[in-house]
């Protein structure tokens, strides 16, 4: 008698990712390929495929894997395209980006975390990826200007220095505004000096360190 294993990646593409119109063939393959059990901790394995974020330390955790494959899906990466990725995190979503842009440019605050995600990409030999550590909370001004940027986690409001290091026709995602009521944008640079923002759906996840909202003090 023939029997079939069960695979937790595909029932996460299977059961999570295609019923809520996440479609595109290259990221579930990208999806597919990376074990995300590799990007938590083993007390944590279990639960890696679930629809939950799970902690990855330094007060930080790992997004749902709806919710990456749809800011995968929103940022309509192709194989030739550079990407930058505010917030490293576990490397996990570093990882997928790997997978579908030509060259990763990664940035996180925690150098600990930024050392273990260096090591897990190395292990799995990607080798596209350049790994930064520095304060992103103002977003990031590159030298060269780049096709994608993509926000891992949230700001209060976007970052014009972000803005100015994308391409013309390049774009970015990141989720804005504060819980509950925080919206993902895609923004896409027209030309020198214009921007084109679309409200994509509304989520809710982590702030980006030293990017929450200020506050008001009242006398």
């Amino acid at each position: 008698m023939h029997v079939v294993k069960d695979n937790p990646r595909q029932n996460m593409v299977m059961q999570q990712l295609r019923p809520n119109q996440v479609s595109d063939p290259g990221i579930l393959t990208a999806l597919e390929v990376i074990d995300r059990s590799l990007f938590v901790d083993p007390a944590f394995a279990g639960l890696a495929f679930s629809e939950t974020e799970l902690p990855i330390g330094a007060g930080q955790s790992m997004l749902s894997p709806l919710l990456e494959g749809r800011l995968l899906q929103a940022l309509s990466l192709q194989p030739q395209d550079s990407v930058l990725e505010i917030g490293t995190g576990s490397g996990y979503f570093t990882a997928l980006l790997s997978k579908l842009a030509h060259q990763v440019i990664t940035v996180e605050l925690n150098e600990d975390l930024l050392a273990a995600a260096q090591q897990r990409l190395a292990a799995l030999a990607i080798d596209n990826v350049e790994f930064r550590c520095m304060d992103a909370s103002r977003g990031v001004e590159l030298t060269e200007r780049i096709d994608a940027i993509i926000a891992t986690a949230a700001y209060a409001v976007t970052p014009e220095a972000c803005l100015h290091s994308l391409k013309v026709g390049g774009r970015m995602i990141l989720a804005t505004g504060t819980s509950p009521a925080m919206q993902v944008q895609r923004i896409t640079r027209m030309n020198e000096w214009q921007w084109q923002t679309e409200t994509l759906f509304e989520t809710v996840m982590p702030m980006l360190c030293r990017a929450e909202p200020k506050t008001e003090f009242v006398f």
